[in-house]
């Protein structure tokens, strides 16, 4: 049979279609033999073409896999007999090869203990004099080991020590590379006993590196993701050796004659370590060496003749996979993951000259730079530097050369996203630019016209009511875009544009709705190839439209959307339409969640198919396969029958052993995040409608909290928490115990599985959104959370240990001690993420109940009010202990914990009211005021000191919003203890101070004390009546004021005219004539 065999094999590697045909159906009946194993064997074994034997060996290989069970025990015996003889005789690389992945799928199967045989020869030939033997012996071992790392530990001990020796084998590269590879398999599954031994090899591992990047760049390339591998799974190993490490990579970084990708490799390594071990790169003084390095690459100018790829025309996304573009990656990771002072203090002498430079590459570098320290250093740059940086790049969008222009926009689209509400104060300066620019840009290269629509896209959208005085100039650009641009991408850059209008303008832009939604019609139902990108891009502008131009204009058009938005989704497979289609349906969802429920079966079964797709993952393998066996589809006889077909890129279905690496399209991944906030979003709105596609959902969701991809994870557990509100508000609106018991269901696997991913969970974004999610849960589901025993305490010492720094996504462990109070923004946001979790506890149970954990947490978040401390952290400490106060006020038993702590809050307040932040002020004052309110007559003797504080703050405070709040906390004093407030003096004063400017949220608090001090005191509201009408005409009607306020306001102000009329009538006629005339109006309607 193996002479037949051997003629089969040989008639499938003919360039013959027909040949290749027969051979396969002739192979496909000898498959149907149980002699076909030992058949292979043979011809792996004693053909003379090395094609034909490595072709056995894989077919063997795909045998074993597939149908292990069913080949005998004499087989299976003989098999890894002749595999190792094979192994031992073949002088052939690419047989070598598939042989060691032979044995691979027989360890698996056969464990190695039940193959003595192989460990001896691994041990021998690893161990020989011979360095072709030591070489081959080691790729043997990487490829069984490989595959099935787990079966080998009781042999690491032993393994690392070899590792040691041939890591020192430096005239033999090939080994070096094998050895590498198989430490990388390993490094996941080591644990403490071989940690030492691990350590101990890092030295060595940097000299064969250096060694193998002389032989072979590619195979040193991907030998150098071992200290990816070292890094995130045992990242103490490399703490020791952390400062070689790094001066290894960046002397691979700045070596030109070395491949982009290898270059690559060494920046992101840097990056890694940066992101994982901040502390230990600065208490190295390692910061300045990497700078050194980096920024020659990011200013180095392209080769001659060339561009950069951001540069290119028509490229949108530029290739990631450059140095330059890493060098940046590293700057970014150092603003998201450093102490601002610390970076700025070295990093802005290199900007500085960049900027300053003649050479426009060094100039760009010096933007780029800029550009990325925006998300990383928000508030660094927001209180110490922004004017100057908005400077520098202003100047820059009128340099002579496009390279800096193009640097300058995207800088702007940075710094308009990261560092508002700031930057859109510069409007007046920057809205003439940009529109100029815009005009002029319109006529030029699409490349370059992309880059000066993010800028203003991003510049739009926080501008906010500011926006009006240039909302026609904007719409009349983009509807013109729109109705005349032969250019597909100007339109869609318009339709974007649109909506970053909207999110400012809101209903001010209702007068143009009709022309722009005609317009997204016909972009939806044009059915070209061509038109795809716009249709995606319309489909989310009418998302955004759907959310701000107010119910009234859009739910009339509510129905038609989710209809088009089936049609399309049933007519186009793109992932990235289906994406945008869920935006759209849970926007509307928001607006008008009754047109959904008709549809929701088809909805949920999208995105629900959307979930479970592993569309866009690619399997990297390990080899190219030539030959695939693949069971028959129709084979349910339990014979052996298979197809054999030749596939010529080695694309296969393969086992995850076989598997290298994933990786994933990102449009893919967009697709799973946006069906996960959709799901959760339209579960809450459409409510009892969405219950019979809650659970599968859920499930569905569940599952993806430990996908590879972050962004998908952090969507996951913010669905969950979203899932977890809607059968709450199920549950209110119809109170059966079956509702009750199924909300509790949910609860006992969600809250769990969020403390989980707050202890463990690598990414701070991810934590970030765990507990802003946990948070919105546990203030909607209030004690209901909190139910099961133990579970307040459990949810309290998570926040404690986030404001401890011990969690995994904290840079916990290593050397080095953390006794700084200076850490990175980000790092810093996540413990504000965290205390915000303390007032919503506070809320949500008895305040005896919670003082026990407050007892606890209170001085983690008040060390963090120090005068050494940052603007930021003073903030959050102080507004946390207001909020927490506020939540005292409107629970059981909160007055008594709140005078317990006044003695302890007092001093912290007080030294903040006199703060030089006005932030850190406007907190402070609020806070006095809630302490007032939630404490009453405990705190009395406090008042004279407090109403003298405020007396002092009044006459010399120039920020209104910190004026509006202490205009609030007085009258929190009067309503808690009006006896311990002069009113003669103090209600005067505060009359003066209305109507509040910027914190309208505080009128509330203020009209339900005019109300209080009307019903006891009339005579003193009559005193001040001039300027309390004056006040309330400037409330009547506003829309940022709630129907309670104006409600309030109302009954105030008719309980007044009806009991003194002439006082009123005095008042009224103090108004301006159009004013006097809309208060009687307002007044006199019952």
């Amino acid at each position: 049979m193996s002479e037949e065999l051997e003629r089969i094999l040989a008639q499938l590697t003919q360039p013959d279609n027909a040949v290749i045909q027969q051979a396969t159906a002739q192979l496909k009946q000898a498959f149907k033999d149980p002699a076909i194993i030992p058949a292979l064997c043979a011809v792996m074994t004693g053909s003379q073409d090395p094609q034909i034997r490595q072709s056995a060996a894989v077919m063997l290989r795909m045998r074993v896999r597939k149908h292990w069970k069913k080949i005998s025990p004499d087989h299976r015996e003989s098999l890894k007999a002749v595999v190792l003889q094979a192994f031992q005789q073949e002088t052939e690389h690419t047989v070598r090869h598939s042989l060691s992945q032979l044995s691979a799928v027989l360890v698996k199967h056969e464990t190695p203990d039940r193959w003595p045989a192989l460990l001896i020869l691994i041990n021998q030939s690893t161990k020989s004099n011979n360095p072709q033997d030591r070489q081959v012996g080691l790729l043997l071992l990487s490829k069984v080991i490989g595959s099935n790392p787990e079966p080998f530990k009781p042999h690491y001990k032993q393994l690392l020590q070899l590792f040691g020796t041939v890591l020192q084998d430096l005239n033999n590269p090939t080994a070096l590379y094998y050895c590498i590879l198989t430490l990388t398999s390993i490094t996941a599954y080591t644990g403490t006993e071989e940690m030492n031994l691990m350590r101990s090899l890092i030295p060595k591992l940097l000299v064969a590196l250096k060694h193998l990047i002389q032989a072979d760049q590619d195979q040193a390339s991907e030998a150098m993701e071992v200290f990816d591998e070292l890094m995130e799974s045992e990242v103490s190993i490399v703490v020791p050796h952390i400062a070689e490490i790094v001066h290894f990579c960046l002397e691979i970084s700045a070596d030109v004659s070395l491949s982009s990708s290898l270059r690559v490799k060494a920046l992101s390594c840097i990056a890694v370590l940066i992101r994982l071990k901040n502390k230990s790169v600065l208490k190295h003084k390692l910061l300045q060496p990497i700078l050194q390095v980096v920024f020659p690459i990011l200013s180095a100018a392209p080769p001659p003749g060339e561009e950069d790829p951001e540069d290119e025309e028509g490229d949108t996304e530029g290739d990631s996979e450059n140095p330059k573009h890493f060098a940046v990656q590293v700057i970014d990771t150092m603003a998201l993951h450093m102490p601002p002072e610390k970076l700025f203090h070295q990093l802005l002498p290199y900007t500085k000259a960049c900027l300053a430079s003649e050479n426009p590459y060094e100039r760009k570098g010096g933007l780029m730079c800029l550009a990325v320290l925006a998300e990383g250093c928000a508030d660094h740059i927001r209180t110490k530097m922004l004017s100057s940086m908005l400077e520098t790049v202003c100047r820059s969008l009128s340099d002579s050369n496009q390279v800096v222009r193009s640097a300058a926009l995207f800088a702007l689209g940075q710094f308009s996203e990261h560092l508002q509400p700031d930057v859109s104060k510069f409007h007046t300066e920057l809205m003439p630019l940009l529109l100029g620019y815009l005009s002029a840009v319109i006529q030029t290269t699409v490349g370059h016209m992309t880059k000066a629509f993010y800028a203003l896209e991003n510049f739009l959208e926080s501008l906010g009511q500011d926006i009006e005085p240039y909302l026609p100039t904007l719409m009349e650009t983009m509807l013109s875009a729109l109705n005349n641009a032969e250019n597909l991408k100007l339109k869609e850059l318009a339709v974007s544009a649109i909506g970053a209008i909207a999110n400012a303008a809101k209903e001010m832009l209702v007068p143009y709705f009709p022309p722009v939604i005609d317009s997204l019609k016909g972009f939806l139902t044009d059915t070209r190839e061509e038109m795809r990108a716009l249709q995606t891009q319309a489909l989310d502008t009418l998302s955004v439209l759907a959310r701000t131009v107010g119910k009234e204009v859009f739910s009339p058009l509510a129905t038609e959307c989710v209809q088009l938005g089936l049609n399309l989704t049933d007519a186009v497979d793109d992932p990235d339409l289906r994406r945008c289609t869920y935006s759209l349906f849970s926007a509307v969802s928001e607006v008008s969640p009754a047109c959904l429920n008709p549809h929701l079966t088809s909805i949920t079964t999208l995105m629900q198919l959307s979930l479970k797709s592993t569309e866009g993952v690619m399997a990297h393998l390990d080899e190219d396969k030539q030959f695939v066996l693949l069971d028959d589809e129709n084979d349910d006889t339990g014979d052996e029958e298979g197809d054999v077909v030749l596939d010529e890129d080695g694309e296969s279905e393969v086992d995850d052993r076989d598997i290298a690496g994933f990786s994933v399209e990102n449009a893919y991944i967009d697709e799973k995040e946006d069906a996960c906030e959709a799901l959760g979003e339209i579960a809450f709105n459409t409510g009892v409608a969405f219950q019979p596609f809650l659970e599968s959902s859920f499930q569905l969701v569940f599952e993806l909290c430990d996908f590879p991809h972050e962004d998908v994870r952090r969507a996951a557990f913010g669905a969950l928490g979203q899932f977890c509100r809607a059968q709450h508000k199920v549950w209110k609106e119809t109170p059966t115990e079956a509702n009750h018991q199924a909300l509790h269901k949910l609860l006992e696997v969600v809250v769990p599985c969020f403390l989980e991913a707050v202890r463990q969970e690598r990414e701070r974004q991810v934590v970030m959104a765990v507990l802003e999610s946990m948070n919105t849960l546990i203030k909607s589901c209030q004690g209901e959370a909190l139910q099961v025993p133990g579970r307040l305490a459990e949810i309290s010492n998570a926040i404690r240990d986030v404001l401890k720094k011990k969690t995994a996504c904290q840079d916990v462990g290593g050397d080095e001690a953390d006794d700084d109070d200076q850490q990175a923004e980000y790092d810093a946001m996540l413990q504000e993420f965290a205390g915000e979790g303390i007032p919503v506890l506070a809320s949500a149970v008895p305040a005896e109940t919670f003082y026990p954990h407050l007892n606890e947490l209170l001085p983690l978040i008040m060390s963090k009010a120090k005068s050494s401390c940052t603007e930021a952290d003073r903030s959050f400490s102080i507004g946390t202990i207001g909020e927490i106060m506020h939540a005292l006020v409107g629970v059981a038993g909160g007055r008594a914990v709140a005078g317990r702590l006044s003695k302890r809050l007092l001093p912290v307040l007080v030294a903040g009211v006199r703060d030089s932040d006005s932030e850190v002020r406007n907190n402070s004052v609020f806070a006095l005021g809630a302490l007032a309110q939630a404490a009453g007559p405990i705190v009395a003797n406090d008042y004279p000191m407090m109403l003298s504080l405020f007396s002092n703050l009044l006459s010399k405070e120039s920020d209104l919003r910190v004026i509006d709040n202490l205009c609030a906390a007085l009258c929190r004093m009067i309503l808690s203890h009006v006896e311990g407030v002069p009113l003669e003096q103090v209600f005067p004063a505060l009359v003066a101070c209305l109507p509040l400017k910027e914190d309208m949220e505080e009128n509330k608090t203020i009209y339900n004390c005019l109300a209080f001090l009307y019903s006891q005191h009339p005579i003193l509201v009559v005193s001040q009546l001039k300027p309390i009408v004056s006040a309330a005409y400037h409330l009547m009607g506003k829309k940022d004021i709630d129907d309670e306020t104006q409600n309030t306001m109302l009954v105030l102000l008719r309980g007044v005219a009806l009991q003194h009329p002439l006082e009123f009538q005095s008042a009224v006629m103090s108004l301006p004539d159009e004013q006097r005339n809309k208060m009687t109006m307002a007044v006199s309607q019952s």
